[in-house]
């Protein structure tokens, strides 16, 4: 796919571990907050976030799903591994994806013939929706979380560099 596409999915694979740290210290009371507007708990929209991480990459002869949003609630760490693999292997599809290469698949509603780049496109979309979601639920209640935005990524991965500033 190019460059771009991958240096694209390595920031999704960034801002979910982001979101995740920043996490990483919450009561479990926490992690079942909510706000109006959302997909619904912190915990829940992790689940579901990565459960149809999963699924994208399931679609794309990466294996089945491990667990979905209706599993026990792993903990912070264990979707951390969970999103540094499935992170990496969106990263994988990226590198090597021919995005004129079609194949069928099924959905609920019947049988699709289906680009790889729809499902990848998916996933970046999904991500950023849900992170936003969590993000909303944790302001709402006064928690704080990390930035996310490409700036932010720029800065983590050394892809911008303050030149004026000693």
């Amino acid at each position: 796919m190019g460059p771009l596409a991958i240096e694209i999915f390595r920031y999704h694979k960034w801002a979910n571990l982001e979101l995740l740290s920043s996490c990483a210290d919450l009561t479990d009371e926490q992690l079942q907050l909510t706000a109006p507007g959302t997909y619904g708990t912190v915990a829940g929209t992790f689940m579901h976030l990565l459960g149809a991480e999963q699924r994208y990459l399931a679609r794309l002869g990466g294996g089945r799903p491990r667990f979905n949003e209706k599993s026990e609630f792993p903990g912070i760490a264990k979707l951390t591994a969970h999103a540094t693999r499935t992170g990496d292997e969106l990263i994988a599809i990226a590198e090597r994806g021919k995005p004129d290469e079609a194949f069928e698949t099924t959905f609920q509603d019947g049988r699709y013939t289906l680009h790889p780049n729809v499902l990848l496109v998916q996933a970046l979309h999904h991500g950023n929706d849900h992170r936003t979601h969590i993000c909303t639920i944790l302001g709402s209640h006064g928690l704080a979380y990390r930035d996310m935005d490409g700036w932010s990524h720029a800065e983590a991965t050394g892809a911008m560099k303050r030149i004026d500033k000693a």
